[in-house]
Parts: structure tokens; C-alpha cells; sequence
């Protein structure tokens, strides 16, 4: 299911024993543009700590409820790697995570959970995910090793309100983010056109067409020209965000679809 990222905030968190907070923000990736944790408020049990959840433990998403179900204890998260979500997020932080809980590591594969397409672990039967990847373990392991502290995850809350740049000029900024709600995936980028050229509007950016973020000017370039995206759909936040919608959006844009 296709959801505003910020629908989530407020969700409660509801492990196999008892409540454990609820949802803050959500941090992503800006590669594959993978949502890799729930930022969650634990509130007075755990000492108002906040802590990072990983898709593979959630088993769904109650709407009616507002509530998320994650396949864990109060114990475990309370035992969890006490890590600091007001700084940078290291890849050996994620790895003592990934030990931890004892998650496969989603940097190593080449698709967007390493070697499948879903947040799936332990790893379903042989040929229920793609292929394994064509690496050896020890060219992904060093893959994964480059650059150990620069692995672009961000924050939902602090990519709101960053500019969108054309490959001419600005024309809006980040309101929003669109989230597949199964493959825990950021699909579109929701903008807010209204404050740079008058009778704007929202539309939506799929994430394959951003070329770049460039954090020191908080500005998210795309692929497309600035009149592209004037002229694009309007995204009607009543109307259902459904294949045949996204099908259309592509079409205009003369770009391929992600599921393809």
C-alpha cells in the first residue's frame, strides 16, 4: 500500500508483549531509497530513549488501529544497541543493530534488501526472491566496508522543507514522502509547487528520477526541467494512489516504471 510517510507518525508500536512507543520519523536511504528504520519513542519504560526498529521486524501495518505489529519483545528492544538519533547513523551502528536482532545486512545484494526485494527474513524458499546476487560474500563485504560512515540514510523530518531543483531552476520544495508500505520502499516525493509560481500546485516525483541531494544548500535535484514539472499531473490527495494513477504519471513523464 501506498502511504504518506508522515500518515505513520504518532502510529503506535505493538510488540509480541506490550506497547513499546510510537513512530517519530523514519529514516531512509537516498540510494536505493529504501526506508531502513521506524524512529521510535519509547516514552516512560524505556527512559523517553528513542530507538531505530528495521522493517524486517514488522509482520504489518493496522490502519483501523494506527497501530504497527513488529515481531519483537520489550526485552529485546529494551536490551537493544543504545544509539544516538540526534547523530549520524554509521554503518558499524547498523551493524551492531543487524547483529543484534539478527537481520541479514540490506547493503549487501544488490537489490533493495540485499538479495531480495522485501524487508524478508529469515529468507523465504528458493525462487520466492530474485536471483542471489552475482557477487561473492567477500566482494560485498568489502563493498560494504568503503566508506563505512557515509551511508546516506536521512531523516524524513529533516528532508521536509528542502528545496526541489529542476534541471533549470526551482520550483517547490518537499512536502511529504510516499511510501510503499510492503517493500518499505520511498516511491515519490510529494512537492508543494504553490510558493514559486502562482496558481501551483502538488504533484509527485518518483524517486528514480532525483539525480542528487545536496545537503549544504538543503536542495533536492531531479531529472526534469522546471516547465515539466509545472505542466505535470496534479496529485489530488482524495483521489486513490492506485497502479493506474502512478501508470499515467510515468507515462506523462515519458519515464519507466519502477516495477517494470
Amino acid at each position: 500500500m501506498l502511504r504518506k510517510a508522515s500518515s505513520l507518525k504518532g502510529y503506535a508500536i505493538q510488540a509480541t508483549d506490550d506497547e513499546l512507543g510510537s513512530v517519530k520519523e523514519l529514516y531512509f536511504d537516498d540510494r536505493q531509497w529504501g526506508v531502513r528504520y521506524l524512529v521510535v519513542e519509547t516514552g516512560g519504560w524505556l527512559s523517553q530513549r528513542s530507538v531505530l526498529l528495521s522493517p524486517y521486524s514488522i509482520k504489518g501495518v493496522d490502519e483501523a488501529q494506527e497501530t504497527v505489529h513488529v515481531s519483537l519483545t520489550r526485552e529485546q528492544v529494551k536490551n537493544s544497541p543504545d544509539i544516538d538519533t540526534h547523530q549520524p547513523i554509521s554503518r558499524q551502528l547498523e551493524n551492531q543493530l543487524s547483529d543484534y536482532y539478527g537481520y541479514g545486512n540490506y547493503w549487501s545484494g544488490p537489490y533493495l534488501w540485499g538479495v531480495g526485494g522485501y524487508p524478508v527474513y529469515p529468507l523465504p524458499e528458493a525462487g520466492a526472491v530474485p536471483p542471489p546476487p552475482q557477487e561473492s560474500p567477500e566482494e560485498l563485504a568489502a563493498r560494504a566496508a568503503d566508506n563505512p560512515e557515509d551511508v546516506h540514510l536521512r531523516s524524513s523530518k529533516d528532508v521536509t522543507g528542502y528545496h526541489i531543483a529542476g534541471t533549470d531552476d526551482e520550483i517547490g520544495h518537499v512536502e511529504d514522502f510516499i511510501i510503499d508500505d510492503e517493500a518499505w520502499a520511498v516511491r515519490y516525493l510529494l512537492v508543494d509547487t504553490r510558493n514559486w509560481w502562482p496558481g501551483g500546485k502538488k504533484v509527485l516525483l518518483a524517486t528514480h528520477w532525483i539525480e542528487r541531494i545536496e545537503w549544504s544548500d538543503s536542495t533536492v535535484w531531479t531529472t526534469l526541467t522546471r516547465e515539466q514539472i509545472k505542466n505535470g499531473p496534479e496529485y489530488d490527495e482524495d483521489q486513490p494512489l492506485d497502479r493506474d494513477y502512478e501508470t499515467r504519471l510515468h507515462q506523462y513523464y515519458g519515464r519507466n516504471t519502477y516495477w517494470d
